[in-house]
């Protein structure tokens, strides 16, 4: 018989025994064994603690503490079990243990609440086998359709739709019903950044999930012997590109504290020592909590690259290939969750998301918030991605506090 966890710490290295990599990073991709084995341990966990579970149609796992009224609304906590590759433990793995320790201690404390209280175990956010993001919340709240996302296949050209079936879910997905029930959705999540461990906060407080724009752009130029063409008469696709990242990450520096840029990828042809790059393909990833700050930042260098490549003589192509605008976080809820810090003198520090996460999809539909506790060192995604117990138990206390005010206090 299977050994559960009893404390929030136990919980995290129980949960990260499931795809657990040799470097101690977790690897726990949508629909692979080890994700199929985690999402019903946990449900065998939750049935044992008496938290009623089910599987919908594509995989979302739900643990429901049900109100006595059947007409009540659902308050969904949680968060998403995949991970990326060789990723931390941390990651989305603590929303949804600390939720279902959550609804453990309340309904031993308190019983039966006067809303529905139901853990989600959110299928996929990270988009590391599919290349779709987020897909477990999108399905749940209608940002996506099944329709939409079947036909996709992963690196190795498996069809969503097929590892989904021989995952053993599938079987109504084509006529997923949206949900209508949801009064809010909460999410406890580790930070993934620095500024809670550098300010000595314990709880951050997500008024906005930022916005992003990504771009792939294309600079050509010529290709020609790297010997015999002098330095006036070249046209170095490499040459412009570096001018273009160079200004796009000195303007960024100046532009505004909160607006963040990278190049993530570069590719170089021919690549080749001797001769002189005739083509650079980049992408820009550029993220903002203000979709007017945003859209002018990248506005302005779109315009700097066309006059960069024009100087040049070089051809440019910019192509938008995603595109996410900001979310607000509901205030209502982040009311009580700075009252509840204040009344418990837990730190805490209002501040924006610069990761996606899933809450931004129940945001459309629903009262949505994150709550944020520290990562050392802000690393994620990552074997050394870590955050200590103690930290984690704060958040997890404030949880408890307010799912009691929104479910329990009339």
């Amino acid at each position: 018989m299977m050994q559960f966890p009893t404390n929030l710490a136990e919980a995290i290295e129980w949960l990260s025994s499931f795809g657990a990599a040799g470097d101690g990073g977790v690897t726990r991709t949508l629909y692979s064994k080890p994700w199929q084995e985690a999402q019903h341990a946990l449900r065998e966990w939750m049935e044992v603690l008496g938290i009623e579970t089910r599987f919908d149609s594509i995989g979302n796992l739900f643990g429901r503490l049900g109100a006595a009224d059947s007409r009540a609304q659902t308050i969904l906590v949680g968060s998403h079990i995949d991970t990326v590759l060789s990723g931390g433990k941390y990651d989305g793995a603590y929303g949804i243990l600390a939720a279902i320790l959550a609804l453990s201690h309340l309904k031993k404390t308190y019983g039966q609440p006067m809303f529905n209280l139901e853990v989600v175990s959110l299928c996929e956010e990270e988009g590391s086998r599919f290349p779709i993001a987020c897909s477990g919340s999108g399905i749940i709240t209608g940002a996506y359709s099944f329709a939409e996302i079947k036909g996709v296949s992963d690196s190795e050209g498996i069809a969503f739709e097929t590892a989904m079936r021989e995952a053993g879910f599938g079987v109504e997905a084509e006529n997923y019903k949206v949900r209508d029930d949801i009064h809010s959705f909460i999410e406890l999540h580790i930070e993934q950044g620095p500024s809670l461990e550098k300010l000595a906060k314990s709880i951050g407080i997500v008024e906005t999930i930022v916005g992003q724009k990504r771009f792939r752009v294309t600079v050509k130029g010529e290709s020609n012997h790297a010997g015999t063409t002098l330095m006036k008469w070249r046209k170095d696709a490499l040459h412009g590109a570096v001018l273009m990242i160079q200004d796009l990450y000195e303007w960024a520096k100046a532009y505004d504290e909160n607006l963040v840029t990278t190049v993530g990828q570069l590719h170089v042809e021919p690549n080749v020592s001797n001769v002189i790059p005739g083509q650079v393909v980049f992408t820009i990833d550029a993220r903002h909590p203000l979709e007017s700050v945003l859209s002018t930042f990248c506005e302005s260098f779109t315009k700097r690259f066309l006059e960069i490549a024009s100087a040049r003589d070089l051809q440019i192509n910019m192509e938008l290939w995603h595109e996410v605008p900001p979310v607000q976080m509901d205030s209502n809820l982040n009311n009580r969750i700075q009252t509840i810090c204040n009344e418990q003198e837990v730190a805490y520090h209002v501040m924006n998301s610069g990761a996606g996460h899933d809450a931004q999809l129940f945001a459309s539909v629903c009262p949505a918030t994150i709550m944020f506790v520290p990562s050392q060192g802000g690393i994620s995604h990552s074997p050394l991605e870590y955050t200590a117990t103690e930290a984690l138990e704060i958040g997890l206390d404030v949880l408890i506090q307010l799912l009691h005010q929104l479910a329990y206090v009339k």
